[in-house]
């Protein structure tokens, strides 16, 4: 569930960016090559995100060892996807002076086992650090980008993470450097790239690691990402939640969505009645005519081109870690369209996904039973 793509656009477009010969240069940066590695065959095909179990939660204890267990891996494989992605925080594995949670590093275990005994390919994605929040909703500002002893803290936390997980294969097992990366520029956030892979190549040259670009993962920055040449053992990732007006409509945490509850339309003009903005602020109107543009499917489509074009000329994975529409007050209609048009498009340009998420906000179980609701088969269908 992600609040801020709308801004990272704005911030892209403002910053006007280097031509188009730069960007290629950028995009192959110098250093780790795997000319002598072999490339790992990672199948990854659609999937979910288990979210809120190991990361975003208070839980602990007996009831997060409930929370999640064997049979929703069984569920999730019978519903027809092919793999996990989970999310994982830093303060559910570790205490402050890096002490090992027990109970915790035994649930990601269980996780990953699970996932493997089902013939699920897992992510293993480190979703929030004490320095870093996506949505910045830790108790201290972020500062991962800009304290030294954090950026260390950080590659302690991986190299221990792959102490604990390199023996398992590398064709079912990948990591993911960071989730949803805000540096205050694309060269800090590629520098940081190509440290923390250098790092974990010293040891597994051949494990499948999943990067993204600066600002959120948002498609448009892909332009701008840099990665190291030659190295194929990496997968391209981006989230996708737009228009936000329609995936986040009237979703509580949403500060650019949740005060419209005024009518949506998908395809078209998202909102063709404009008098409903009549009780908003001056603020929130502006904000309603930048968002209230046309959309469909080809639009959508243009939105992922600078992360398909970046993929296809490294001949690298693409990969949608992150997608889905809150659908709490939304049509259900208009929902399942705007989810038809993307699966269309993630089907005709190959890009594996897993959809955010399991049983969350935008769950693809029924709360009542467990069972599948509506969207595995719009998810999964070939």
């Amino acid at each position: 569930m992600r609040v801020k793509f709308y801004l990272a656009a704005v911030v892209i477009a403002a910053l006007g960016f280097a031509s188009c010969n730069k960007n290629a240069k950028l995009n192959q940066s110098e250093g780790n090559t795997t000319d002598s590695v072999s490339v790992t065959v990672f199948n990854l095909g659609n999937g979910v995100n288990v979210s809120h179990w190991l990361s975003q939660s208070p839980i602990r204890g007996a009831e997060r060892d409930s929370m999640i267990t064997k049979k929703d891996f069984d569920s999730i494989a019978a519903m027809g996807f092919n793999h996990v992605r989970l999310p994982i925080d830093e303060e559910q594995l570790y205490d402050e002076q890096m002490n090992h949670d027990e109970s915790g590093f035994k649930l990601l275990h269980n996780a990953i086992q699970w996932s493997l005994e089902n013939n699920l390919n897992i992510i293993v994605d480190l979703h929030i650090l004490r320095s870093y929040h996506f949505n910045s909703e830790n108790a201290k500002p972020n500062s991962l980008f800009e304290n030294k002893e954090d950026q260390e803290k950080f590659l302690s936390i991986w190299l221990d993470l792959q102490k604990e997980l390199k023996s398992y294969p590398n064709e079912r097992v990948a990591y993911e450097i960071l989730n949803e990366p805000n540096a205050p520029s694309f060269e800090v956030w590629n520098n940081f790239v190509a440290k923390f892979i250098e790092t974990i190549r010293k040891e597994e040259p051949n494990r499948m690691l999943v990067i993204g670009a600066n600002y959120w993962q948002v498609p448009s920055s892909f332009a701008y990402l840099s990665v190291p040449a030659n190295d194929k053992n990496l997968i391209l990732s981006f989230h996708f939640y737009s228009p936000l007006l329609i995936t986040h409509y009237r979703a509580p945490w949403s500060e650019s969505t949740k005060y419209y509850t005024g009518g949506v339309n998908y395809p078209g003009l998202i909102v063709q009645d404009t008098t409903s903005y009549k009780d908003l602020t001056e603020e929130q109107r502006a904000q309603m005519r930048t968002n209230n543009i046309v959309v469909n499917i080809e639009t959508l489509e243009n939105e992922l081109e600078p992360a398909i074009h970046l993929a296809d000329s490294l001949g690298l994975q693409l990969y949608c870690g992150e997608f889905g529409a809150y659908p709490r007050y939304i049509d259900k209609e208009i929902r399942l369209r705007w989810y038809d048009d993307i699966v269309t498009i993630f089907r005709k340009h190959n890009i594996a996904n897993a959809h955010w998420c399991y049983k969350g906000d935008f769950p693809v179980v029924k709360k009542e039973d467990g069972s599948a609701n509506e969207l595995p088969a719009i998810l999964t269908r070939k």
